[in-house]
């Protein structure tokens, strides 16, 4: 179907007429490959890519297929503006030849082809080893046989008829647009679904399927005189690790009017004045903030020079004056990697090595005190863990975006701990502020290429004075530097405060690859944070 056609036959949707299977002809899932996942012969054909590579010379090899399958719905006031429904499936071998790594893919899933991109992948790891320095090490793991995981799901998405998602975004529109002020609103869904089968050379094979819904809505509120313009994104809806069910309980019809009402005051709200300002920063908008400043900075290949794509590598150098050493932030503060938390994001059952994640403190009691790792990257810190009586394992944070993609390290689910003394409330860190601004939801960001010097925008802002809010502000943004900043932090909400925040499409390689990742965190307050004004001047 062109797309012209499905706008016209939307737009009949947005009339309201009545919604049926004749309605979007054409509109059929992306055809399957003739080869299903649960079918007994990939278990088979996997064992022979990794019985291939084995025989070519390979001291290792891990083979991956899988199957991506994805949708995105978006629509503008009363009209749809786009719809993608997407499948990919193949598969992936990567090998360890002569110390260093070799990986070839491929679409088609037979035993000749199988066996001929495991030798591929051979050859290729033997050529790069005129290159190699010292000859790489990978710290054990744990076999899996016949493992398998799968995210929560209540409500599968690509079950749900297309012309019901269509029909829950323009009634959300709808309800946005009711509000006096409210001209533009723009709403989207995205799912994804992966289904993944990992083998290897020590005798695991996981099967593993996960699930990722993110429903959003931003609106716009114009001025009578068309002088200003100001928007609110729905950032108190975070992208999940679950099934249609979130886009249910999102409650977006519901909740528009309130997003369109938050667009409509900032046109009236007082622009705020530079100047130091005490913080109180929701989990709506802190979880960026930790994913920039704190996730990013602490992932291995960034901090060793390995990678330097999307915003560089780390101030975290070198680790050895750094790990066990640095305080990131005051003793209450403390950051645990996980990918175990119902619907993460980067929640998963085994990793892209075939390794099970464990729970892990990246910061403990504001001290930096581990770092993100795969099977390659655990052998670097082999002393300190020695130091601490640890074993030198990975942390389980390899992915692959798809069959296609080669894995590395990614970052897991990674959060701030809320307060385990009391369960403080957003009122008492407020209550704390003589003079100071609350800050909801996440906005535009700029930081350097080391992490360490940062701007960040949300979504609304309330100014509070002597310990109460007294009305709404805009235009605000805050300078920090890593360090200082989470060093100004004097006080951290209780666990009715926590919210999981996320990212849907988190860059990182060359080739590049996305990856999802959710982050937890409390309210927070921070102590004298230098703001400025962001206001448009003519």
């Amino acid at each position: 179907m062109r797309r012209r056609d499905f706008l016209v036959q939307g737009t009949a949707v947005a009339a309201g007429l009545t919604a049926g299977s004749a309605l979007l002809p054409g509109l059929a899932a992306a055809s399957s490959p003739a080869l299903e996942m649960d079918d007994p012969q990939v278990k088979e054909l996997a064992m022979r890519a990794v019985d291939a590579a084995r025989r070519a010379g390979a001291t290792y090899a891990d083979v991956r297929i899988s199957r991506n399958r994805s949708q995105s719905i978006s629509t503008r006031e009363r009209q749809i503006t786009g719809f993608n429904d997407g499948e990919t499936f193949g598969f992936g071998v990567r090998v360890l030849a002569n110390g260093t790594w070799g990986f070839a893919a491929s679409r088609d899933l037979n035993a000749a082809e199988v066996e001929r991109v495991a030798r591929q992948a051979v050859s290729q790891a033997k050529a790069n080893s005129a290159a190699m320095r010292r000859p790489l090490e990978l710290a054990p793991v744990e076999k899996h046989a016949d493992a398998t995981w799968s995210s929560p799901l209540q409500i599968d998405p690509f079950g749900v008829p297309i012309e019901e998602k269509v029909a829950l975004l323009l009634a959300a529109n709808e309800a946005a647009l009711r509000v006096q002020g409210a001209r533009f609103v723009n709403s989207s869904m995205f799912f994804l679904k992966q289904e993944k089968t990992f083998a290897s050379t020590e005798g695991s094979f996981i099967t593993q399927t996960l699930h990722r819904s993110l429903p959003q809505m931003t609106v716009t509120a114009v001025s009578a005189d068309s002088s200003d313009f100001q928007s609110r994104r729905s950032s108190d809806i975070a992208p999940m690790g679950l099934g249609y069910e979130h886009v249910r309980g999102a409650r977006m019809v519901e909740n528009a009017p309130r997003w369109a009402e938050d667009a409509v005051k900032k046109l009236t709200a007082k622009a705020v004045e530079p100047g130091r300002y005490d913080l109180v920063l929701l989990p709506t908008h802190l979880w960026l903030t930790i994913h920039e400043s704190i996730a990013h900075p602490t992932e291995l290949d960034r901090i060793m020079g390995f990678e330097a794509n999307y915003a560089g590598t780390s101030f975290i150098h070198p680790i050895q004056d750094f790990l066990g050493k640095f305080r990131y932030g005051p003793e209450f503060m403390n950051v645990q990697g996980e990918r175990n938390s119902p619907g993460g994001l980067s929640s998963i059952g085994f990793d892209d090595e075939g390794v099970r994640p464990d729970e892990y403190l990246i910061i403990k009691n504001g001290v930096l005190n581990d770092l993100q790792t795969t099977r390659e990257q655990a052998p670097m810190l082999a002393d300190w863990y020695r130091q601490q009586g640890k074993p030198v394992r990975s942390h389980g944070n390899s992915y692959a975006e798809s069959w296609g993609d080669v894995q590395f390290q990614r970052m897991p689910n990674i959060n701030l701990l809320p307060d385990t003394r009391r369960d403080t409330s957003v009122e008492e860190l407020v209550s704390g502020v003589q003079d100071g601004i609350l800050i909801d939801g996440d906005g535009s960001f700029s930081i350097d290429q080391q992490r360490y010097n940062a701007q960040f925008g949300g979504q609304t802002y309330m100014e509070i004075k002597n310990g109460k809010i007294t009305g709404p502000l805009k235009d605000v943004a805050y300078q920090m530097r890593t360090p200082e900043f989470w060093n100004s932090m004097d006080a951290i909400g209780g666990r009715s405060t926590y919210f999981q925040g996320g990212a849907f499409n988190d860059g990182k390689g060359q080739p590049s690859q996305s990856n999802a990742v959710s982050h937890g965190s409390p309210a927070a307050r921070f102590r004298k944070v230098n703001v400025i004004n962001t206001g448009r001047r003519s």
